[in-house]
């Protein structure tokens, strides 16, 4: 395996706490007990606070890897613990968790899938087999996590028009590769080409459904968008990640 992640993974877990809080409130409307959810959910957003790295102020990729401990690379997958509905970290770990990310790992078109200056860094993906897929998860930039950035931007920074700008350069991408859709990943360096798939439904489900959701949410304020506003993305994007 390229990329072993063995461990504990943070985006599990995170996912696992918004399970549990889903069955709990599918209990309750169910009218059944939803003791053993609410019991199992509390232990598990207490175990979350292991995931926090106070040295580097963001979250552990994995922890409790066999022979190496906690991982404290820079990855992308901590992003969940703030964009999905239920978050297990404090406002200002959310708010720092979205920070570092966007100085690190954000580019116009996705997440990086690991930070510049980490060891193993690939910033171009290509060659045979073997280079590609060490480059995979090696700091190439996957689009669809650029949905789960912008939410998770908005639930910290409450600012729906900057949120949605985020997702804009994506709408001019749709010119670059596969005409009309969206591709798999693009390169971690500038200028970003892309690669992969020319249509990947994972990368356009996401950021639709990142569009829509921030679409629907009210502005600083405090009033909704009007109708006309929850349309595609602008055709413009920007021509530098941030630094």
């Amino acid at each position: 395996m390229v990329t072993p992640r063995t461990g504990k993974a943070v985006e599990v877990n995170a996912v696992w706490i918004n399970a549990l809080e889903t069955m709990t409130l599918f209990a309750r409307v169910l009218k059944i007990s939803s003791d053993g959810y609410e019991t199992l959910s509390s232990k598990a957003k207490e175990g979350f606070h292991r995931f926090w790295n106070a040295e580097r102020q963001c979250c552990y990729d994995v922890i409790d890897a066999p022979g190496i401990g906690n991982d404290a690379s820079l990855r992308p997958n901590q992003i969940f613990a703030v964009s999905l509905p239920v978050s297990p970290l404090p406002r200002e770990q959310q708010k720092s968790v979205v920070d570092i990310c966007a100085a690190q790992l954000l580019t116009p078109y996705g997440l990086r899938s690991l930070a510049p200056g980490e060891a193993g860094y690939h910033g171009l993906y290509g060659g045979g087999p073997r280079e590609r897929d060490a480059a995979y998860h090696q700091g190439t930039v996957w689009a669809w996590l650029l949905g789960s950035f912008a939410l998770a931007h908005h639930r910290v920074y409450a600012d729906r028009v900057a949120a949605m700008r985020f997702l804009e350069p994506l709408g001019a991408a749709v010119q670059r590769y596969g005409l009309g859709t969206l591709g798999e990943i693009f390169d971690g360096d500038a200028p970003f080409a892309p690669k992969g798939c020319i249509a990947q439904a994972w990368s356009v489900g996401e950021v639709l459904r990142a569009w829509v959701e921030l679409a629907r949410e009210p502005n600083s304020a405090g009033t909704r968008p009007k109708r006309e506003r929850a349309t595609a993305p602008r055709r413009h994007q920007r021509n530098a990640a941030p630094a």
